[in-house]
């Protein structure tokens, strides 16, 4: 007697891909890591501000724990450079000459400089940084950079409380004006953050702009009149009227003059040009707004290769 095998039944195609991602949707599965649309990003980021401030304030606290003087090298690494550059541009290169009240012009210029470039520094090495994180947990990515310019807005208040301190033994005394001290923090502040962001993103992919960064923020400092005078270099006339305008019109310049208007008597009694604030404001609110929307732009991309 012959057996007849019944033949196999016929393969079933799979579902188009189309049908498995209107599936994937109906029961609420989205791509990992996808990039959520802007406003919802924005609303994850605020969820996560606690988590925000406490990694800002345990890179702060951790930051200098294995040196002997912890903390006080937050303060001490400012003041050091500013003697530094006291001997450098104002003895040996004169730079004091014609600048009133030089030490505190010096001291609050670098203190001012030293945020914005620690901010930015930090801003490179925010994903690269912190791979293993950005790996292994989904979260917004902002959450970073921005909790990194907190740490260091958070370090720059604990030296602006020796600088007033150092102010007051120099003489300058508090004023009405040192209020103005408050937006123009503000305003530099979302610029530093913004432009951090920036860097956050483009680090992200090339890492190699962390090492070129030391070199360009040494060459922005020296632009940016930290331990000369821009008013001085304009009414010498050795440059150009061009050259002058971008000087007084970089944002790192502009943010020193401001701090330096509101705490130093010297310097509040000057005329300030209209357009300063406008210029600090406009560069804060470009700055904050480009940055942070261009690092959204490539959210997807964090933690890949």
């Amino acid at each position: 007697m012959t057996t007849t095998l019944a033949p196999p039944p016929p393969r079933t195609a799979p579902p188009p891909s189309e049908d498995l991602g209107a599936l994937a949707l109906r029961h609420g599965l989205t791509v990992s890591g996808a990039r959520p649309p802007l406003r919802e990003y924005v609303r994850q980021l605020w969820s996560r501000r606690d988590f925000v401030a406490a990694f800002a304030t345990a890179r702060l606290t951790s930051q200098y724990s294995q040196a002997r003087l912890g903390q006080l090298w937050q303060v001490a690494t400012p003041l050091l450079n500013a003697a530094v550059y006291y001997l450098i541009f104002g003895v040996l290169m004169n730079a004091k000459h014609g600048v009133p009240d030089y030490v505190p012009f010096l001291i609050t210029g670098v203190f001012v400089w030293t945020f914005t470039a620690n901010t930015l520094l930090a801003g490179t090495r925010a994903i690269s940084g912190n791979l293993g994180l950005v790996r292994a947990l989904h979260f917004p990515r902002a959450s970073l950079p921005l909790s990194l310019a907190l740490q260091q807005l958070q370090q720059f208040l604990l030296s602006l409380a020796a600088l007033v301190v150092i102010l007051l033994c120099c003489g300058q005394f508090p004023a009405w004006s040192w209020l103005l001290a408050v937006p123009a923090l503000g305003c530099q502040t979302l610029f530093n953050t913004g432009v951090a962001l920036a860097l956050a993103r483009i680090a992200a992919r090339t890492p190699d702009v962390a090492q070129l960064m030391p070199f360009a923020l040494r060459t922005w400092m020296y632009a940016s009149g930290a331990m000369w005078s821009i008013q001085n270099l304009a009414s010498a006339g050795r440059f150009p009227e061009g050259v002058v305008l971008a000087l007084r019109c970089n944002p790192a310049a502009v943010y020193i003059d401001l701090m330096r208007f509101a705490l130093i008597g010297s310097h509040t009694q000057d005329r300030l040009p209209p357009h300063v604030w406008a210029l600090a404001a406009g560069w804060a609110l470009l700055s904050f707004a480009g940055g942070f929307v261009w690092f959204w732009k490539a959210e997807e991309a964090y933690g890949r290769g």
